[in-house]
């Protein structure tokens, strides 16, 4: 078999604010593989079939030696994220050709030879969910928040939730646990149309907070019980301001800082004045906790269609840089997802 192109997506410089299509991130077709001779030194080859573009890859994007709770990533080096690929070929005694892998280090390429099972675990295919859905909801957006709202939410039949980036992976989620649990919900998002989804989701407030004053909706409609934050600055001061006593304070993202610098917050002596609880939220911290449940749970009831969820799909990598971008600037219009290789 003569060798193929193995096209790529690299990290080539550091942006100053929102990453750049073709400066932060270039599609590189200069790399080529030869499938059936490449050498696999005891590890296994693996064909990427879908990525998951997140918000949390933003904060990837820095200098080397910049500390973070993950590693940055390397100056002409693919990307990194979570991924679903299949084995071609394996020397490796636990990874028999034809599995399907998933994790958080799936390389940004058409193909790659990878040493051993850390960080990804086995999937098996589902004759009712593609495979996109086990970047999304059934992946690690879905872990996070079904780990999040079990571990920190506590909530009670009653209760007031508010859930930012409520049209987001995440935040879509939430809501609907949070109705399942007999909560009023408030909700944000960025347009109309996201508001529109809020709304069949279910959340009893819907908003767009580009054109609707936030802190006139939680004054009107809270005080809040439990915050669910994806957003941070403003916001999250609005929801400070606008807190129960005692309310859980479930800081999942701060996306509104991650292109233009995190402003500080001005009334954190809320949480003293009202007993607040913050719990930041690490799906990596959660895992061992609550990883059966969640696969008890939540694929069946995707399955079942009574978890609703929205996808972006873009297809073949030379959309990575530009669904990066939209996540960052928040347009796009549900769980952004890359497929890259059929079956």
């Amino acid at each position: 078999m003569p060798p193929i192109t193995n096209a790529r997506v690299l990290f080539a410089s550091v942006p100053k604010d929102f990453p750049v299509p073709g400066e932060t991130t270039v599609h590189d077709t200069a790399q080529q593989i030869d499938l059936a001779s490449v050498a696999l030194h005891g590890g296994f080859l693996v064909k990427t079939l879908v990525l998951s573009i997140d918000p949390y890859m933003r904060g990837k994007m820095r200098a080397p030696g910049t500390t973070s709770y993950s590693p940055p990533y390397t100056l002409g080096a693919p990307l990194t994220g979570y991924g679903v690929g299949v084995v071609l070929r394996s020397e490796h005694a636990d990874v028999a050709p034809g599995r399907y892998v998933y994790g958080a280090e799936m390389s940004h390429q058409e193909y790659v030879v990878l040493p051993g099972m850390r960080g990804l675990t086995f999937l098996e295919k589902d004759a009712q969910l593609p495979w996109t859905v086990f970047v999304g909801a059934a992946g690690m957006p879905g872990r996070t928040a079904y780990m999040g709202w079990m571990e920190f939410a506590h909530a009670k039949k009653g209760e007031t939730a508010f859930v930012t980036a409520g049209a987001g992976p995440v935040g879509s989620l939430v809501i609907q646990m949070a109705k399942h649990d007999g909560l009023k919900v408030i909700a944000s998002a960025g347009s109309d149309e996201k508001v529109a989804f809020l709304t069949a989701l279910g959340a009893d407030v819907a908003f767009n907070y580009k054109t609707t004053d936030t802190r006139a909706v939680l004054a009107r409609e809270g005080p809040v019980d439990i915050y669910w934050d994806n957003v941070g600055g403003e916001v999250l001061e609005a929801a400070l301001d606008n807190a129960a006593v005692y309310a859980r304070f479930l800081e999942c993202g701060m996306i509104s800082g991650y292109n233009t610098g995190h402003q500080g917050i001005k009334n954190l002596y809320q949480t003293y004045a009202k007993s607040l609880t913050l719990s930041g939220i690490l799906v990596l911290r959660l895992q061992a906790t609550h990883e059966a449940a969640f696969w008890a749970t939540v694929p069946r009831l995707l399955r079942e269609g009574k978890l609703q969820y929205r996808e972006e799909v873009s297809t073949g990598l030379a959309a990575v840089g530009d669904a990066i971008l939209r996540v960052q600037r928040g347009m796009n219009t549900g769980k952004a997802v890359v497929v890259v290789a059929e079956e």
